[in-house]
């Protein structure tokens, strides 16, 4: 697929950014999607095509998939700025998946999308046995994770080409502010590094990942309870677990079955305790 054009909606973002320049470095022709306001810097220095719209508004999302053998789609909001407001959420989340789905429709059906989704639409897996696996009932209870659900809906009813990612809970080896985790201190619990994400997002250009639905988490070694997770990370953090926010009750997060998705996209490279030494690394040079 070297060579073929590339749609990447949110393209200016964090990881949009880092996808764009390695899929460019490539060999693809990409197109970086992304509202006017965003940080765009640096990406004409990699041949890329930057367009400026909203995922919203039906005549720039048409504009930016013309022409396009590919549309790998990261532009949404996410937690928490997802649960202030249910209709904003929903606008970009669902009627902006459904803005690309028609515009690839009316440019011939022929472009594959490639949808970031999350974990998070099964809800509370608590009492079901893991691993979780792509078929296990969506339960969604979040905001967030209500659009997610709907986007899924829109791509698959319209049977164009896709590949679907059901991303879990994503950390980075920075030094952190400690969150308020989405899980209850005995949960089953799976991350992943964030490496490993974008990893698993330049696999899924290839077509190997056609008509799939993937699990993306970290694999066997990040397989543990939540408060394995948050004593291993506060440690080196040097933050008291007994500092930590749980819910009320358990919003997401289990262990998943990620066997399909690591054979053919072979993104697991951070084991937990790799990540454990990237973090304290990381910690350090921070603090010097």
């Amino acid at each position: 697929m070297q060579g073929s054009k590339l749609l990447i909606t949110g393209g200016a973002g964090s990881i949009g950014k880092e996808l764009v320049t390695s899929l460019a470095r490539k060999g693809y022709q990409v197109r970086a999607f992304d509202i006017p306001q965003a940080d765009f810097s640096g990406l004409d220095n990699h041949g890329v095509e930057v367009m400026k719209g909203d995922i919203t508004d039906r005549s720039s999302v048409r504009k930016a998939v013309k022409g396009c053998d590919l549309v790998l789609h990261l532009a949404a909001l996410l937690p928490p700025v997802s649960e202030i407001s249910r209709e904003k959420t929903f606008a970009v989340n669902v009627d902006g998946t459904s803005r690309l789905v028609d515009a690839i429709v009316d440019d011939g059906a022929r472009a594959r999308m490639i949808l970031t989704s999350t974990v998070a639409t099964y809800g509370d897996t608590t009492a079901d046995e893991p691993p979780i696996r792509v078929n296990h009932p969506q339960r969604p209870n979040t905001v967030y994770s209500e659009t997610k659900v709907e986007a899924e809906k829109q791509l698959i009813s319209a049977k164009i080409p896709h590949t679907i990612l059901r991303v879990s809970g994503v950390v980075m080896p920075v030094l952190m502010d400690p969150p308020k985790w989405p899980f209850m201190p005995e949960q089953r619990v799976e991350f992943i590094s964030r490496a490993d994400v974008v990893a698993a997002l330049l696999a899924s250009v290839e077509e190997a990942a056609a008509g799939k639905i993937f699990h993306i988490a970290g694999g066997r070694s990040w397989q543990m309870r939540g408060k394995e997770l948050v004593a291993e990370l506060y440690s080196i953090l040097d933050i008291p677990a007994k500092d930590a926010e749980y819910p009320e009750r358990p919003v997401y997060c289990d262990w998943y079955d990620t066997d399909e998705s690591q054979a053919i996209l072979n993104y697991q490279r951070t084991p937990f305790p790799r990540f454990l030494e990237l973090l304290n690394q990381a910690v350090e040079e921070a603090l010097v």
